[in-house]
């Protein structure tokens, strides 16, 4: 066989298999689309004629409702945001801090990194909820001169003790998923261990860590909502007050909307930088 018969059965093998690829996606397209739509049939069918559909869909589905109390919840959800906003960077560099103290192993040091240890393993073993009641009311009940009585700043206080607990762990699983021969790569080209640390290693780390990073902030966003029981006054406790005074959920469903709003585009960019990691870590990837 000639070369230029051979680039032809090449060719031609190629252009079948991307025909296959092309006929695989159509059909997958469509058994997901047919799928989608029989769910979707079902439970368009299915819960109305539930016995009790017209009790839920008054309770929690009522647009009169829905309306009149969606500004209030959406002004308290403003609340939620700013909580989110001022907890964030403070849980980011919290955590960087914890990590970096918890990888020094130089001995002078111990005290500290035994200091990281017990925060981390502390914080992660209270629940998020009852950590912000005992520094809600713990907090004030002290009488320091100077300590915040805000509830809104006791709430901050305890979600970034949390969640700066978990972030943590996450960086420091990063910094230690970065091979010892970057290091020693390193520090053969004449830098310290902080400039090895500052300039190989950390760089990666976060570079890896960033899509569980997104995910543990989507859980903060939702999670501003438990500062309510403080007495906050932000979207859940917005839905809450309209609720007492109607007797009717349909405010919690305002709230809800807000909060899946929010994290879905979170959740989804998460998504994205996760496989453009995995796609720069395959074989070729960039």
């Amino acid at each position: 066989m000639s070369r230029a018969e051979a680039s032809r059965v090449k060719s031609e093998r190629q252009l079948a298999r991307e025909a296959r690829r092309r006929r695989k996606a159509v059909v997958s397209g469509a058994v997901a689309g047919v799928s989608t739509a029989v769910v979707l049939g079902l439970l368009a069918v299915g819960l109305p004629s539930s016995p009790g559909w017209p009790r839920v869909r008054e309770t929690f589905l009522s647009w009169p409702h829905f309306t009149a109390a969606f500004p209030d919840v959406l002004s308290g959800f403003w609340g939620n945001v700013k909580i989110f906003l001022i907890a964030e960077p403070i849980i980011l560099a919290l955590g960087l801090a914890v990590a970096l103290v918890r990888t020094v192993k130089t001995p002078a040091f111990f005290p500290l990194r035994a200091l990281a240890v017990a925060y981390t393993d502390v914080f992660r073993g209270i629940p998020t909820i009852l950590l912000i009641f005992l520094v809600g009311f713990g907090v004030p009940a002290l009488n320091l001169q100077g300590a915040p009585g805000d509830p809104m700043v006791l709430g901050a206080i305890a979600l970034v003790l949390s969640y700066g607990a978990y972030v943590a762990e996450v960086f420091r699983s990063g910094i230690d998923s970065i091979h010892p021969s970057q290091r020693a790569a390193a520090r053969s080209l004449g830098l310290s261990q902080a400039q090895s640390l500052r300039y190989v290693v950390l760089p990666q780390a976060v570079r890896r860590v960033v899509p569980p990073l997104l995910n543990d902030f989507a859980s903060l966003q939702k999670d501003t909502a438990l500062v309510s029981v403080l007495g906050v006054i932000e979207a859940l406790r917005q839905a809450q007050i309209h609720s007492t005074k109607t007797f009717n959920y349909t405010p919690y469903l305002a709230t809800a909307l807000l909060f899946v709003l929010l994290t879905v585009p979170m959740a989804r960019f998460t998504d994205w930088l996760a496989a453009r990691a995995e796609g720069r870590r395959a074989p070729g990837g960039r």
